[in-house]
């Protein structure tokens, strides 16, 4: 077994609990179904919001909404680079996994833009 880390952005349209919480559980089951993995394989995450994100924690929304409530979790801060993406939430889960694994990264709404 290895670790690899899965990668994934959103954007929200706005600075609340709410718009946090509900693309924070978007993105997650996202990147759940398209990595088909179990919180049993999960070693940590980390997430991180764009300064303008100050409403709430992500990591929130993976403890109650999705049950990891033993999952090691983080939120930092994103760097505020000029000119980048507003209103952003990032986010690196790693995995114990098998060395075939490909991690299938995912980006929705704004945060597609990352990726052209």
């Amino acid at each position: 077994m290895i670790t690899k880390g899965i990668r994934g952005a959103i954007t929200v349209d706005e600075n609340s609990p709410e718009a946090i919480g509900s693309a924070v559980i978007k993105l997650l089951q996202e990147m759940i179904k398209k990595n088909n993995f179990d919180i049993e394989q999960i070693s940590h995450v980390i997430f991180s919001a764009t300064d303008d994100l100050t409403a709430d924690y992500p990591a929130k929304y993976a403890r109650i909404n999705l049950k990891w409530k033993d999952v090691p979790m983080m939120c930092v801060q994103e760097m505020n680079v000029e000119g980048s993406l507003k209103k952003c939430i990032r986010v690196l889960i790693v995995i114990n996994c098998s060395e075939l694994f490909e991690p299938e990264f995912v980006y929705l709404e704004g945060a597609e833009n990352l990726r052209k």
